[in-house]
C-alpha cells in the first residue's frame, strides 16, 4: 500500500480522518462513521512502512525519541493533512486529519451573525472551544479570513502545525509553525508583541504560561483568538481560572472579566436530513452582568444570563440544538446526546 494512494482515497470519500492501525484496514471517518478504504488489514510491518513514507527527517527522530510527533503534510491534489504518528503497545499507528482546502463563509459554517461583531474589536480575548474534531480550526480560519479581507490588520498566527494557509489580502498574515519557525507556544507568545501585531491567533492555549501571555496580550491592545478543549462558556472560564494557582485566581477573575469579549463553543454532529455534518454553537458575548459574575466567582449563573440575552445575539447550545432538531437537520437522539442539560432539552422536544 502507498500512503499517497490512501490519502487520495480519503479525499475522494470526503473522510475527515484517515486511521492507520495494525490489524484493521485503513479506515476513513466519513460522516462520523468508520469506512474501510481498502479491504486488506494492515500488519505491523505495512503500518510502519506507511508511517515511514509520511514521516521523515526530524519528525521521525522526534517519534523515536518521545513516541509521538505532529506535523502537516501536503498531498499532490493541493489538499493538506494534519498528521499524528505515535507508538502504542510498541507498534506504530497514525491518524491523518484532512484539512478542507477551501475556506468557508459564515453562512456555510452556520456561525451566528453576532460573532461577526467580535472581529472588528480593537482588543480582547475571543475563545473558540469544543471537543477534538468539532471544527474549531475551520471556524477560526473563517474568522481570520474575514479580518484579512476586510480590515487593515497585521495577523500573526501561532499553530502546531499550520493547517489553513492564508495569503495577504487587505491585511498582512504572518503564520508561525511550532517546531519549524519557533520552538514552542511560550517562546512564540514571548516574541509576538514585538512583531507589531493587531490580531493574534493562538492555536492552542495548553499551559499556564501560554494562557497568561494571551490574557496579557488581550489587555495590552491586541485582539487575541485562542482555542480550548472545553464545552460551554462557564466551563471555559473555569478552565482558565483553574489553570492558575489558588492565590492568583481572584486576580485572574478580575482580568478575565474585562479581557474576554466572547466565547464560541461548538460541536459537530451528523446530519439527519442529508449526508454530511452540521455545527451547533453556543455564543457568549461579554456584558457588564457576565463580567460581574466572573469577578464574583458565580460562573454557574452564566448559562441563565446567556438565555436572557438573546436580543444581544447570544444563544445557548441547547437552544441551538433544539432549533436544529425542529428543522430536521439533526435527529432527536443526536440533539439529546450533545445537550448540556439532557432532561430539560428532552422535555422541550
Amino acid at each position: 500500500m502507498d500512503a499517497n494512494e490512501l490519502m487520495s482515497l480519503a479525499i475522494e470519500r470526503q473522510a475527515s480522518d484517515l486511521h492507520l492501525n495494525p490489524g484493521r484496514p485503513p479506515l476513513g471517518r466519513v460522516n462520523s462513521r468508520f469506512v474501510a478504504l481498502v479491504e486488506e488489514p494492515l500488519t505491523d510491518e505495512s503500518t510502519e512502512a506507511l508511517c515511514r513514507q509520511i514521516c521523515h527527517g526530524k519528525y521521525w527522530e522526534e517519534l523515536e525519541q518521545v513516541g509521538t510527533t505532529d506535523f502537516g503534510v501536503a498531498h499532490a491534489t493541493g489538499d493538506r493533512f494534519r498528521v499524528n504518528v505515535m507508538r502504542q503497545r510498541g507498534r506504530l499507528t497514525a491518524v491523518l486529519r484532512l484539512i478542507p482546502r477551501d475556506l468557508l463563509t459564515f453562512d456555510q459554517i452556520g456561525l451566528p451573525e453576532s460573532c461577526r461583531r467580535l472581529l472588528s474589536l480593537p482588543r480582547g480575548l475571543v475563545l473558540v472551544t469544543g471537543p477534538t474534531g468539532s471544527g474549531k480550526t475551520t471556524t477560526l480560519a473563517t474568522m481570520i479570513d474575514w479580518i484579512n479581507a476586510n480590515l487593515d490588520r497585521h495577523i500573526v498566527t501561532i499553530e502546531d502545525p499550520i493547517e489553513y494557509y492564508h495569503s495577504h489580502q487587505r491585511g498582512i498574515v504572518t503564520q508561525r509553525e511550532i517546531g519549524t519557525d519557533v520552538p514552542d507556544f511560550v517562546e512564540a507568545m514571548r516574541r509576538v508583541l514585538r512583531q507589531d501585531p493587531d490580531v493574534i491567533l493562538l492555536g492552542e492555549m495548553r499551559d499556564l504560561e501560554t494562557i497568561s501571555a494571551a490574557i496579557t496580550a488581550a489587555e495590552t491592545g491586541h485582539l487575541v483568538f485562542g482555542t480550548l478543549h472545553t464545552t460551554g462558556s462557564a466551563r471555559t472560564v473555569n478552565r482558565i481560572i483553574d489553570a492558575f494557582p489558588a492565590h492568583q485566581q481572584e486576580q485572574i477573575r478580575a482580568q478575565l472579566s474585562v479581557s474576554i469579549q466572547g466565547v464560541i463553543s461548538q460541536v459537530l454532529l451528523p446530519r439527519d436530513d442529508r449526508e454530511g455534518r452540521v455545527a451547533a454553537f453556543e455564543v457568549m458575548l461579554m456584558t457588564p452582568a457576565i463580567g460581574n459574575l466572573i469577578r464574583k466567582n458565580e460562573t454557574n449563573k452564566i448559562q441563565s444570563s446567556i438565555q436572557t440575552s438573546k436580543r444581544l445575539g447570544m444563544v445557548t447550545l441547547d437552544d441551538y440544538l433544539l432549533d436544529l432538531a425542529r428543522q430536521g437537520a439533526i435527529s432527536r437522539d443526536t440533539a439529546l446526546f450533545a445537550a448540556q442539560d439532557r432532561a430539560d432539552l428532552e422535555a422541550r422536544l
